[in-house]
């Protein structure tokens, strides 16, 4: 069993005891042939929505073949459940019913993330700072280098590998053990790599996990050393349903969070707030 999804589903167990717990609604996906979308959605009955990221593996096309199955009617936990003990599509759409779950716990309790101060994991970089990027994204390049920090990549594509004016390209994940400050998006969470990629980041003093599907509790990261987890916040549900499923940019449906691992109250603090607002 991964440990990780056993965390992540165990922090919601809880939930259960809270009432009817909710259950999926939907399956909201962009077009198969879109570029620009990346992410699925599910939304639950309550309209709590999580995302998940949808290319790994060619599992958009396999979900839009039917491959997901009827998931419409399901306990939301026994979706998420998937996400421990199902493989390729099924573990994809187990974690995006864990964002909606992990949304709807925070809904019950009244909690919202705090919003991002920029769109790197609010790692406050400067001209002393090694980053460490997991997975090219171009735009966020020249946001790094523009503070002066040093840059190492870690990427897959052989294509993109070699050294530039500033910063470097390189497979090997040892190389991010040079770095204080590093950023990864919540795909590790999908293809099996967080444990591995965090056994090369332990001398970092920072560690940002960050993008549109780290909508999880952030419990079970924290305890492994990451230090801020930076999701989306669907604050205009339909606009975000609509654009979502018609390819189009959802940006400004959403606004991106940032919850620090020292300011964040807990999921058990967060079920208990829940629990008292049910017996309230």
């Amino acid at each position: 069993m991964r440990a990780i999804a056993q965390e992540l589903i165990a922090g919601l167990e809880g939930l259960a005891a809270l009432g009817a717990p909710p259950r999926v609604k939907q399956l909201l996906l962009p077009p198969a042939e879109s570029r620009s979308s990346e992410f699925c959605a599910v939304e639950l009955d309550d309209g709590s929505l999580g995302l998940s990221f949808a290319l790994l593996g060619g599992a958009l096309a396999q979900l839009h073949a039917g491959a997901g199955g009827a998931i419409a009617g399901l306990p939301a936990l026994e979706l998420a459940r998937r996400y421990a003990e199902g493989e390729g599509v099924q573990r994809m759409l187990g974690f995006a019913a864990i964002n909606a779950l992990t949304r709807h716990l925070y809904e019950r309790a009244g909690y919202v993330p705090p919003p991002a101060r920029g769109s790197m994991g609010d790692l406050d970089l400067g001209p002393g700072d090694h980053a460490g990027m997991v997975g090219l994204f171009p735009p966020l390049v020249k946001q790094v280098l523009a503070t002066g920090a040093r840059l190492t990549v870690l990427e897959l594509r052989e294509d993109l590998l070699g050294s530039y004016n500033g910063w470097r390209v390189t497979r090997d994940a040892a190389e991010l053990r040079h770095c204080n400050k590093v950023m990864s998006t919540s795909t590790v969470l999908l293809n099996d790599t967080l444990d591995d990629l965090l056994a090369h980041c332990r001398a970092a003093e920072r560690i940002a996990m960050i993008g549109p599907g780290a909508g999880c509790l952030p419990d079970a990261l924290f305890a492994r050393g990451v230090t801020l987890l930076g999701g989306s916040w669907v604050v205009e549900a339909e606009g975000f349903k609509a654009a979502l499923v018609a390819g189009a940019p959802w940006s400004a449906h959403a606004r991106k969070t940032a919850i620090a691992r020292a300011a964040w109250p807990g999921a058990a603090a967060l079920m208990a707030r829940a629990a008292a607002s049910v017996q309230g």
